[in-house]
């Protein structure tokens, strides 16, 4: 899912089977363009998304694509699945093939969901040592009490894995009923967040994404609605 580049030269051979010592003659004849411009360079560099032209032949024409959804209870986050709604499913358009996601949820978990055909930019958000913030809404059984902070703020040894979580951060919502918490997680462990209550045997009964990073899920969307990301948005993340 990475987004592979490459020179110029090898591109346009690649695509053409013209041998690569004839490519340094057409690029000087001005036949090709990157992205609406004369390209004359061999060393120029070109990704997945270059808009790249040859004697008025479209070589590649992709456009990056960045859309978040709001994943409704019951659909998984797969592009195929046998049993259950998928979130490709969900999404508008006739092809969404390329299209993979950033940071799943469960069955059962509903939210922000992120999907691009971008695999730079999904691994900048995902890549561990980057420690991209996600905080959900999280519904308990039980109420909270101020021991949840201090231990959410701490972190939990998970034996199976033999790892530490990261701090995380625990807000309690509506202080007065003390059944939901605001959760953010540094880190992406199964289950992490169920994982976690349960060392206070207190279940989770409904989990929901609210933010990754600095964008949080668009309220004007209703549950299995999408909309593309904005280029600001896309930066800020």
């Amino acid at each position: 899912m990475q987004s592979k580049r490459a020179r110029l030269d090898r591109f346009i051979s690649s695509h053409t089977q013209i041998p690569k010592k004839q490519i340094r003659l057409i690029l000087a004849q001005g036949r090709v363009t990157v992205d609406g411009q004369l390209a004359r360079d061999i060393d120029l560099r070109v990704d997945q998304f270059s808009h790249i032209v040859f004697d008025g032949q479209v070589l590649q024409q992709r456009r990056a694509c960045y859309i978040m959804l709001h994943k409704p209870v019951g659909v998984v986050c797969a592009t195929k699945d046998e049993q259950h709604k998928t979130v490709i499913d969900l999404l508008d358009g006739t092809d969404n093939s390329d299209l993979h996601i950033v940071g799943r949820l469960d069955l059962n978990t509903s939210g922000l969901v992120l999907l691009t055909n971008d695999g730079q930019w999904s691994k900048r958000i995902m890549a561990p040592d980057h420690k991209v913030a996600k905080t959900y809404l999280v519904t308990l059984k039980n109420p909270l009490s101020q021991e949840y902070i201090e231990a959410f703020a701490q972190g939990f040894y998970f034996a199976f894995e033999d790892i530490t979580t990261l701090p995380a951060q625990l807000t309690i919502v509506n202080a007065a009923q003390g059944h939901q918490a605001l959760v953010t997680l540094y880190e992406g462990r199964y289950h992490q967040i169920k994982r976690m209550f349960g060392r206070f045997r207190n279940p989770v009964v409904a989990l929901h994404r609210l933010s990754v990073g600095t964008l949080a899920l668009d309220e004007c969307l209703q549950p299995g609605q999408s909309r593309e990301l904005t280029p600001q948005e896309v930066a800020t993340i």
